[in-house]
């Protein structure tokens, strides 16, 4: 195919990465694909071909990763997109998460990102070419309920992806932060939900964790055209730093900015009272 890509996707075992995977291999696409249970990877896929190299991989292990990526330089002789698909979210509050809890979090979801990121652009200068995508969420702009943690990841991926489009603009290297809403992959399954291990009754994250759960299966976006957005989006010839996906997402970041502007407006004297007289 004349725009066949070699692909890099974290977190491809399930949801919406191994939606992407199969969506690539079925239309042509090199994926180098990977999870920390490769056994599942491969079963879920369901698919052995050359163009499929799946690989077992703890994100969080800068080393790892580079050898994951030099892997698949190697096997397909290049490299063309990166995607951070890889998730994890805790339901608690601030106070209620553990160090180790609100830490990995974090791992997964920021340094995982930074470790891909960073292992995928020695390849990229060399070619002078080079797409990264960063799945982020509406939470990347919104803070939600008792989960903070998540937030906090996700706010820093959007940050992270305007910092890397300053720094690798004349690479020719592109990146994007995908901000999904509420599409329906098994995020919000009970195997995929985290709650923290000393709630607090105060905060009522119960309820919060309920709330998540019933949401189950009854998410309005479809993943099956989130994952051809996320292909087209690799096709572009000038791609957006940000993409949001999902009329529920566009609708609570638009909200959430005017809400901001409201409020730097009214308290507009007071920022601009601090300069030397």
């Amino acid at each position: 195919m004349s725009n066949q890509k070699i692909w890099f996707v974290t977190g491809a075992s399930k949801g919406m990465g191994l939606l992407l995977t199969k969506l690539l291999l079925n239309t042509g696409h090199k994926v180098a694909a990977t999870s920390r249970n490769l056994g599942l990877l491969k079963s879920n896929v369901g698919l052995e071909n050359d163009l499929f190299l799946p690989i077992e991989l703890d994100i969080t292990n800068s080393r790892d990763v580079k050898l994951a990526i030099n892997q698949t330089v190697q096997y397909f002789g290049g490299l063309d997109v990166a995607v951070n698909n890889a998730g994890f979210s805790f339901i608690g509050s601030l106070e209620e998460l553990t160090d180790e809890e609100f830490r990995k979090a974090l791992d997964i979801n920021l340094f995982g990102t930074v470790n891909v990121i960073r292992a995928s652009m020695a390849q990229f200068r060399k070619q002078r070419s080079g797409r990264v995508i960063n799945i982020a969420s509406a939470a990347g702009y919104i803070a939600g309920l008792n989960i903070g943690s998540y937030v906090a990841s996700k706010f820093a991926i959007v940050g992270l992806t305007e910092a890397l489009a300053l720094e690798a603009k004349h690479l020719n290297i592109k990146p994007t932060v995908v901000l999904p809403g509420s599409f329906r992959t098994n995020f919000l399954d009970e195997g995929s939900l985290n709650y923290a291990k000393t709630p607090i009754a105060e905060y009522e994250s119960a309820d919060t964790y309920r709330s998540y759960a019933e949401r189950a299966g009854k998410q309005p976006g479809d993943p099956q055209k989130l994952a051809l957005e996320l292909v087209n989006l690799a096709n572009m010839e000038n791609p957006p730093v940000h993409l949001i996906l999902g009329p529920d997402s566009f609708k609570m970041i638009m909200d959430k900015r005017a809400q901001d502007l409201e409020e730097f407006e009214a308290f507009k004297k007071i920022s601009l009272s601090t300069n030397f007289e």
